[in-house]
């Protein structure tokens, strides 16, 4: 599996129908990055400027996980960055379970083609979507399943920047960590 796979997703991304969010999408947000990879962070969904551009992570939010990407060591071209659903809900509100559903696939197949070592779950969204499990407090920094380590949702860190410490902290430990 490689970018040609994954550039196929994006197509179904793109022309997706599944769930009312395609009704006022701009641009439906794949995900970016190359495959395979050993790194990949998954948020909850896209923000309004991801909507106008179709590209993850570029907001506000985004520019924060650039810093703590570089602060921890990381090469953001070299990680694939997603997020559970691909279409903007309204007004940045938390995505309903049906939207969760309908974009599902679309994340496993993103999983099962980019085959990452390890999955950064960044907020309660993406781990409840993933693992079925929520609770940031006591799911952070933890890794489970032996691929996925739990961590602040970017967004989260914008609101309190009591919790960039410890985010920087998690995806450092992203360097560090491989699947066994």
């Amino acid at each position: 599996m490689n970018q040609d796979d994954l550039a196929a997703i994006d197509l179904q991304i793109h022309a997706c129908r599944l769930c009312p969010l395609c009704q006022n999408r701009n641009c439906a947000v794949p995900g970016l990055g190359p495959a395979p990879a050993r790194i990949m962070l998954v948020g909850e969904a896209p923000g309004r400027e991801e909507d106008m551009t179709g590209k993850p992570f570029v907001g506000r939010a985004g520019r924060l996980l650039d810093g703590a990407i570089e602060q921890a060591g990381l090469v953001r071209a070299e990680t694939f960055i997603t997020s559970v659903i691909k279409c903007r809900p309204p007004e940045n509100r938390k995505p309903k379970k049906l939207e969760i559903a309908s974009c599902s696939h679309y994340l496993q197949a993103q999983i099962d083609i980019v085959n990452p070592e390890i999955i950064c779950l960044m907020g309660n969204t993406a781990a409840q979507a993933v693992l079925g499990m929520q609770g940031i407090a006591a799911l952070r920094g933890r890794i489970l399943q032996d691929r996925f380590l739990v961590t602040y949702h970017p967004a989260a860190v914008l609101r309190n920047r009591n919790l960039m410490e410890g985010f920087v902290s998690d995806l450092k430990r992203l360097n560090t960590l491989e699947n066994h």
